[in-house]
């Protein structure tokens, strides 16, 4: 699905401030006023946020609207705006200014916004730090987006149709427990949330696999579960407590054998010398050695200490894979003749959940989508989405 970029506009510099120290009441009114009758989700995906300018426009042409629901104008199609802050409160996008914008496409259009076409419209508001664009979208429509950005579109069908039923759960589970911000309640990158690239990941394979789970989610004693997944775990799924510590409430989510310990991309290796390891930790002085401290039971890292000439600091858990930026913690750590280590290691990803490489390889071995959730989300049950 390819759209020709737009044609960018700026809007003229500011006369005056505009002080609107009430447009929160505006926003919480337009979003009540908004609020689906159906029993269809909504979900809002922040995908600028805290921005100096974004830029936005519609496929077709689209209303401009601004907290109380009123017209402000039309944005002609094909056609791009710079949305700036403006000093003392709200936006100012081409001619118009007002305490927030919506941007409504007509007929069946897509949303630009930053760099990526969405499906739904656009919520630009000011806050402390500048501008927030959100992306307000069906929740059945965002998956057709997200199944393309987490999975090779290719794959086999009951792999991409686990991938959905994971993802929408997954999206439930934040949105609820995001219920209480007042501008969104997901992100669009795989650090806290999931990849959301809009159009673009679409396929008519992303279509089938969430047209044909439409609605069902994953529950544990009756309660929306965190359907985390990963890449590939190595060969071992990781206990959630060995990740992320606790796991109370969360029992489903258990260590299993997988299926992706063959796959070549789960195979890696890493080599990082004596300086580079000294400046990313400048407490611990010149490193002199890095040795794993303790393990799981299935071989992920659970503290890794490093010792230099002015102290020791131990890594532990999810920090030993974010601070030294490795695709897993399943690794071994080993040190070269010119002082420099080498760490060789399994898995991409926290390790907890479904793999999706194993999810891929239990497709090709014939099982279905249930079958795959079932085995790497232990007890759950699936349910249709109760709308709140």
């Amino acid at each position: 699905m390819k759209i020709q970029p737009l044609k960018t506009f700026r809007f003229s510099p500011l006369k005056s401030q505009l002080k609107m120290r009430y447009w929160w009441l505006g926003i919480l009114l337009w979003m009540a006023m908004l609020a689906p009758a159906s029993a269809s989700v909504i979900l809002r995906v922040a995908i600028a946020r805290d921005v100096n300018q974004v830029k936005v426009g519609s496929s077709t042409a689209a209303a401009l609207k601004d907290g109380s629901g009123r017209t402000l104008g039309q944005l002609p199609a094909m056609s791009a705006y710079y949305a700036q802050p403006v000093p003392g409160g709200g936006v100012a996008l081409d001619k118009w200014r007002s305490g927030l914008f919506w941007i409504e496409p007509t007929g069946k259009g897509f949303v630009y916004i930053g760099d990526k076409w969405y499906r739904g419209r656009t919520l630009v508001v000011p806050t402390n730090k500048g501008l927030t664009a959100v992306n307000w979208v069906d929740l059945e429509e965002y998956l057709y987006s997200v199944i393309g950005g987490e999975m090779d579109t290719r794959w086999p069908q009951e792999a991409l149709k686990a991938q959905a039923i994971a993802a929408r759960t997954y999206a439930i589970y934040k949105r609820e427990r995001q219920r209480n911000d007042p501008l969104f309640d997901v992100g669009d990158s795989p650090d806290r949330w999931q990849i959301y690239k809009g159009v673009s990941s679409e396929s008519p394979t992303t279509y089938d696999a969430v047209d044909k789970t439409a609605g069902q989610v994953l529950t544990y004693k009756n309660r929306i579960i965190l359907s985390v997944f990963h890449a590939c775990s190595g060969g071992h799924t990781e206990n959630v407590e060995d990740v992320w510590g606790g796991n109370e409430g969360r029992e489903y989510l258990r260590a299993v054998p997988d299926f992706d310990q063959n796959i070549p991309e789960c195979s890696w290796q890493r080599t990082f010398s004596v300086a580079e390891i000294s400046k990313r930790f400048p407490e611990v002085g010149k490193v002199k050695t890095m040795k794993v401290q303790t393990a799981s039971a299935f071989g992920s890292v659970r503290a890794l200490e490093i010792t230099g000439d002015k102290g020791t600091k131990v890594l532990r858990g999810e920090d030993v894979r974010t601070a030294l930026k490795l695709r897993s913690t399943r690794f071994n750590v080993s040190s070269a003749p010119d002082g420099s280590f080498l760490m060789q290691g399994k898995g991409y990803g926290h390790g907890v959940g479904m793999s999706q490489w194993g999810a891929y390889s239990l497709a090709l071995q014939r099982a279905n989508h249930l079958q795959i959730l079932a085995y790497y989300f232990r007890g759950v049950s699936l349910s249709p989405i109760q709308a709140k």
